[in-house]
């Protein structure tokens, strides 16, 4: 009997494409099935009671929620590919990463690109603070990963796409090449990986979505 791989998810997630990333890397077919988000639909809400967010894998019909858990489950799931690395410290290192970039640095970053005035300069000196963390790990690497696209990378990919885009929107540069030369030259190669680059949102439809947010936000005030 055949698996079935379904994942719910949302176009402009960065979070969906998380996972869509980490099963092309894998090789395994799945079924996408959008999601609208101001119209929740049974399934998400069946298969994600609690958060009723996306993305959602459903494999073989047993749901799994929120994306870092959702990345874990392939890797032990399907073998080839691997986005974790055998030694345990390393393993360790790569999920740390991940945590600290999926929780320190996507919310500082976003509040950063949506603020303004004194709270964005405020805002701004927080989301340095974060990347010259990751700007430290980089070190020589490649990729967080090493020499191929690992977990941090993955879950690095708001960094490496989104936050160009939104910055592009609202008029807001975070990541510059004068202050992060090593995250720059990483978000290049990253951005070109071929699983990646077909596996990214459309740019145009993407940054045309948040000027229309960032203009009905500022109309409203």
């Amino acid at each position: 009997m055949a698996e079935e791989v379904k994942l719910i998810g949302v176009w402009g997630s960065p979070f969906s494409r998380r996972i869509e990333i980490a099963l092309k890397l894998k090789g395994i077919p799945y079924e996408y099935i959008e999601e609208d988000l101001t119209n929740k639909s049974s399934l998400l809400l069946k298969s994600n009671p609690v958060h009723k967010k996306v993305p959602v894998l459903l494999h073989n019909g047993k749901p799994i929620a929120e994306s870092l858990v959702i990345l874990e489950y392939i890797d032990e799931t399907w073998k080839p590919n691997p986005l974790l690395p055998d030694n345990p410290y390393d393993r360790a290192m790569a999920r740390f990463w991940a945590k600290y970039i999926d929780e320190k640095c996507v919310p500082a970053l976003w509040h950063a690109c949506w603020c303004e005035g004194k709270d964005r300069e405020k805002a701004v000196e927080k989301v340095s603070a974060c990347l010259k963390h990751l700007e430290n790990e980089l070190k020589d690497k490649k990729f967080f990963g090493g020499e191929s696209i690992g977990l941090a990378d993955i879950v690095a990919n708001f960094i490496g796409f989104w936050i160009g885009v939104i910055g592009e929107a609202v008029g807001v540069e975070l990541l510059t090449r004068d202050e992060f030369p090593k995250l720059c030259k990483w978000r290049d190669e990253y951005v070109e990986y071929s699983v990646i680059k077909e596996n990214l949102p459309p740019k145009d439809k993407l940054l045309a979505f948040f000027r229309a947010r960032y203009e009905s936000a500022s109309e409203s005030k």
